[in-house]
């Protein structure tokens, strides 16, 4: 898969702790890339984890970056014009993007209990099956929804993967990947503290941020397959996926 528009790439790290030497990397790459198609290298930082995010880990991560003699073109600091960038002041285009996805059935509210997770994991388990969320709160009826709604009951969003079909992508190094829609989990895309998580924010903001190309490590590549299913969703076209390989550290003793 290639693109013709002006290359746009981001590194998105998370304030949840220190820059680490894999997200060094990919930022290295991100910068590289950008500077070298005379494109735009966008900061964004992913702070939808309020409990362990810190503003202390996002100034050790601006300085780390700077460092490594790394500038961007857009972010904190700098500004642009597809900001804010951090999620936490992106409610509102999350909150558009998750109703269009309500109204095509591609999402619905999960009002399960952890309890009654771990009852229907540990019974699916006991059987010899594979557990993954068996749809309980798909086939709520709009009263049943409205009534624990009413009621205060805690939820969460989760996205509506079909059991049927195969979800198909194209990784740059990797070829096409296709995924049997079976196989996936209807992930979370709300948390119940309202909060997003990461890859339904990742997903809107490369979007709405218009981010071409995606180049991430290949930890990320089990996941693909959601975030297609939500670009699908969305009607929107995918980024150019390149998946790094992982850094491997070997370490030998004397001993």
């Amino acid at each position: 898969m290639t693109t013709t528009k002006p290359v746009r790439v981001r590194f998105a790290p998370s304030p949840t702790g220190k820059l680490h030497i894999g997200g060094a990397r990919t930022a290295i790459y991100n910068w590289a890339f950008a500077r070298a198609t005379g494109g735009t290298f966008v900061l964004r930082i992913e702070d939808t984890d309020p409990e362990r995010s810190t503003e202390e880990n996002t100034q050790i991560i601006l300085r780390a970056l700077r460092w490594m003699g790394l500038d961007w073109d857009e972010g904190p600091e700098v500004g642009g014009p597809c900001g804010p960038y951090f999620q936490t002041q992106r409610t509102a285009t999350y909150e558009a993007a998750l109703q269009k996805l309500i109204d095509a059935g591609a999402a619905y509210p999960c009002f399960c209990t952890k309890e009654e997770l771990a009852e229907r994991r540990a019974a699916a388990e006991a059987e010899g099956k594979t557990w993954k969320y068996d749809k309980h709160c798909l086939h709520l009826s709009k009263e049943e929804i409205e009534a624990n709604l009413a009621a205060g009951k805690p939820f969460v969003i989760r996205q509506n993967i079909p059991n049927e079909g195969t979800t198909t992508f194209h990784d740059e190094l990797y070829g096409d990947i296709t995924v049997e829609n079976a196989e996936m989990h209807d992930m979370i895309l709300i948390k119940s503290d309202g909060y997003p998580t990461y890859n339904f924010a990742n997903v809107v903001d490369d979007h709405t941020m218009n981010i071409t190309h995606v180049v991430r490590g290949n930890e990320y590549l089990s996941s693909a397959p959601k975030y297609q299913r939500l670009y699908d969703a969305f009607g929107w076209e995918s980024p150019v996926y390149i998946h790094l390989p992982l850094i491997c550290l070997l370490y030998t003793s004397d001993a």
